[in-house]
């Protein structure tokens, strides 16, 4: 078994479990059962081989046919007490009464246990039966083989099922250390390599448990950035607006001074806004009206909304669309993907200097719609391309951009709504393309 699995054949805990306790059984009955022959050849080979029985048996005969019941009475007497046997001489053919009832069941048995007592065949008609005494060396009554047989069953399973509730237990109680741990405070433990890489139900539970655990330290690390991040675009506004309250109570109050502070609020708003928008679209899951729509009017509305801001920005931007997309349908919730391809063109504008374009194509490939966003920006490091999507991530590390890092991460949470992709790439001009990536719907389908 373990030679399999070596090779990469997973073994269930049910196959082992099972195997482990049939081979049990099929082993103690066969292994009860060799030794308990091998006893009793012994046994009788023992008694066979009593020195001077064969011609004890040919005396007796003699005294049989001289018709002398007395004196093979007492020659059997004598020498059964001389070899600490029982001794009896009886015809072939005929069951003899004169023998113990147990002694004539053991002639005739042929059952599981073969205690049968020594016969030494004298004649064509006779034949010596001999037997230990009570308490004679050499003879083992047939309650202590079955009781032995017991003992040995008994032994054989009980090491098999040690076998099995130390297989299920030690990594169970491993992978409960390791957790307690954990909750302790130690997140950087993990359960074992080697329990984790069996190949049957415990290792899947490793498995799926050291991953679960990665998924809770990243998700924990994420929340302290979070919390770092938020404290940090909360702090400027709140000291802006703090001078600001301050000077107006020194009566020093002027109209510049209270466009500050209403700049700050709308500032204020506009992050709790992006924040509370984030949760709402995690929160919301599959629950959203799903009505198909044609994906091209939807990035020209977005294109519209837009233009405004881009004229102020100096940037153009341009639009391809291949012939099959134009009347494409795409199933979901028009104004939640109008956002995310809305935050995507907006973090593409703040990044593209004025005098540059910003390229939108949409096209099919196969079952999906591929729409690509690409700016003539600086690009980002290649090391932080999937971290632009993550709540409050900025490439730039001295956090002077605008926004607050949360319009891509809607725009990912929006595109898991619909069963689609984001991802993000340096173009060859040097710019940013975030790739949006959607179903194509089908009314047959």
């Amino acid at each position: 078994m373990t030679g399999l699995m070596r090779r990469g054949l997973r073994v269930t805990l049910f196959w082992r479990v099972f195997i482990s306790i049939w081979v049990a059984m099929a082993l103690a009955v066969v292994v009860g059962n060799m030794v308990t022959h091998t006893l009793q050849d012994r046994e009788r080979a023992a008694i066979e081989r009593q020195a001077g029985l064969r011609e004890v048996a040919m005396q007796a005969l003699a005294f049989r046919r001289d018709d002398d019941g007395g004196s093979l009475w007492r020659y059997l007497k004598s020498e059964g007490q001389r070899l600490d046997l029982h001794l009896r001489l009886i015809e072939v053919d005929r069951n003899d009464d004169d023998l113990p009832q147990i002694i004539r069941e053991r002639l005739e048995s042929s059952g599981w246990y073969h205690l049968k007592p020594a016969v030494i065949p004298v004649a064509d008609d006779y034949q010596l039966v001999a037997w230990p005494r009570k308490g004679a060396q050499g003879w083992v009554d047939a309650r202590l083989y079955r009781w032995f047989e017991l003992l040995l069953a008994f032994v054989i399973i009980t090491l098999a099922c040690w076998w099995v509730a130390r297989l299920v237990s030690r990594p169970l109680r491993h992978m409960e250390s390791t957790a307690r741990d954990i909750a302790g405070g130690h997140i950087d433990l993990r359960v074992s390599r080697r329990i984790a890489s069996r190949r049957d139900e415990i290792g899947a539970l490793a498995t799926a448990f050291n991953g679960m655990t990665e998924r809770l330290c990243y998700l924990l690390e994420r929340q302290k950035h979070l919390m770092r991040d938020i404290s940090h675009d909360l702090r400027t506004p709140l000291t802006r607006q703090r001078i600001a309250i301050e000077l107006a109570d020194d009566g020093s109050v002027d109209e510049d001074l209270l466009a500050s502070i209403l700049r700050q609020n709308e500032r204020l708003e506009a992050m709790t806004a992006q924040i509370l928008t984030l949760y709402s679209v995690s929160d919301q899951g599959d629950d959203i009206q799903r009505e198909p729509f044609q994906l091209l009017h939807v990035l020209n509305s977005v294109l519209a909304d837009a233009a405004d801001y881009a004229e102020h920005q100096g940037v153009d931007c341009r639009l391809t669309v291949a012939p099959d997309s134009e009347h494409a349908l795409v199933l979901g919730d028009a104004n939640l993907l109008q956002r995310a391809l809305d935050n995507v063109l907006q973090n593409a504008l703040d990044h593209t200097p004025p005098g540059h374009p910003v390229t939108i194509s949409l096209k099919t490939a196969g079952p999906r719609f591929l729409v690509d966003i690409t700016d003539e920006g600086p690009g980002v490091p290649e090391n932080t391309l999937e971290q632009l999507f993550e709540p409050f991530f900025r490439a730039d590390k001295s956090r002077g951009g605008k926004g607050w890092g949360l319009g891509l991460a809607i725009a990912r949470d929006i595109l898991d709504l619909h069963d689609g992709e984001i991802k993000a790439f340096n173009s060859d001009t040097g710019g940013l393309l975030v790739r949006l990536s959607l179903p194509v719907f089908s009314r047959d389908a």
